[in-house]
């Protein structure tokens, strides 16, 4: 019998995405599927090959301007791709890949979205309801799914579905450097209690809001705890200005941007995502894996990772922030070690390769498609 193969299409390996790739071709692992991922833009890269532990990839190096309008170099070299194998369906990553896949293919085409508003445009929405037969849709959160459910009230709620970003926890876990020269290489001093975040230093990660949060906190708050921020971005002299005002500049280290940070999170004793609508919060899984108890805004995908209602605090709610981390920080040491233990199967049983491959392959979506694919064998 031919080998059966799944097409993975990708807007990019940049950024988050060739770790995205792996997430989705980890789901047909043990099985009777092949994987081959193809990257819309993005130039060769043989580490990025590595990560996407694929059977197969290829670099198809569109530039951005290739892919605008409509498409039509990029149709022609997915319909060849298409051509050269049994494939029983695709899976596309965001809105142009989708757009390509459905144009290009007969196969079922399962479309994952990983922001918020990607129908909001009423073309989109046309789009999607004109390849509706054969297309379903997946959010990487509850959030994003039902963000994507309202622009489509007339489809079975079964075709627009949740699959949560994942990790591969063993695989995390073992790149973990130990709390002490995790502290070391952040500069971070061995005996404070250090409060720690990561990501841009932009509005929408709402960093001022931690800051407020944590200079309110500060008098109810263990002897030298520290706040820590790694990452840069365009409000860093904000950041800065509103520190210095507060005076609390003895109090918080903003970091900058450091390599491979999700190594050096057990310097942390509490990990907080202060973000405005997260469609996620992978960086709230990589401080699970790290073994550090996580505290998130209520909005967006986070609630979803936390999953404790003492974690969260309202979307810009400085004075919430302030009693959260004042009750977490003063908690005795079994308190914090639920925490963190909870956080451990949390991870295990929600946000796993193998919590999503059983979840993806028992979504009627999959099944339909799959037994669709190999009915026009």
């Amino acid at each position: 019998m031919a080998e059966r193969w799944v097409l993975q299409f990708c807007h990019s390996h940049y950024g988050p995405f060739a770790d995205v790739a792996r997430q989705y071709a980890a789901l047909f692992k043990g099985s009777p599927y092949k994987v081959l991922t193809v990257y819309l833009t993005g130039e060769p890269n043989e580490a990025v090959r590595q990560v996407s532990a694929s059977d197969e990839v290829i670099f198809l190096d569109f530039s951005s301007k290739a892919v605008g309008g409509l498409k039509l170099a990029a149709i022609r070299a997915l319909k060849k791709i298409a051509a050269s194998r049994d494939f029983a369906l695709v899976i596309a990553h965001r809105a142009k890949p989708i757009y390509i896949a459905c144009l290009a293919t007969r196969l079922p085409v399962i479309g994952v979205h990983h922001a918020f508003g990607d129908y909001k445009r009423m073309t989109r929405r046309c789009f999607a309801n004109a390849f509706r037969k054969r297309l379903a849709l997946l959010g990487v959160s509850d959030a994003v799914r039902d963000d994507i459910r309202k622009q489509f009230p007339d489809w079975p709620a079964d075709r627009i579905e949740t699959l949560h970003n994942r990790l591969d926890v063993a695989v995390a876990r073992a790149g973990i450097v130990p709390r002490a020269a995790a502290r070391q290489a952040l500069g971070l001093p061995a005996d404070a209690l250090v409060v720690g975040n990561v990501g841009r230093l932009h509005a929408d990660k709402d960093q001022a809001t931690l800051i407020a949060g944590f200079a309110q906190a500060l008098p109810g708050l263990p002897a030298g705890t520290l706040l820590a921020i790694a990452g840069s971005g365009p409000l860093e002299a904000a950041l800065r200005r509103q520190i210095t005002a507060l005076g609390i500049g003895d109090r918080v280290r903003l970091l900058g941007q450091v390599p491979d940070v999700r190594r050096l999170f057990a310097a942390f004793d509490l990990f907080v995502l202060s973000s405005d609508h997260e469609p996620f919060g992978m960086v709230l899984l990589e401080a699970m894996a790290a073994g550090v108890p996580v505290m998130a805004t209520d909005c967006g995908g986070a609630p979803e990772v936390v999953g404790r209602a003492g974690l969260l605090f309202a979307l810009r709610d400085a004075d919430g922030l302030a009693n959260k981390l004042v009750d977490f920080c003063n908690s005795d040491a079994d308190a914090r070690r639920a925490s963190c233990i909870d956080a451990a199967q949390r991870l295990e049983t929600a946000f796993s390769d193998a919590a999503a491959r059983r979840r993806f392959h028992a979504l009627p979506m999959v099944r339909q498609a799959l037994a669709n694919g190999e009915a026009a064998r």
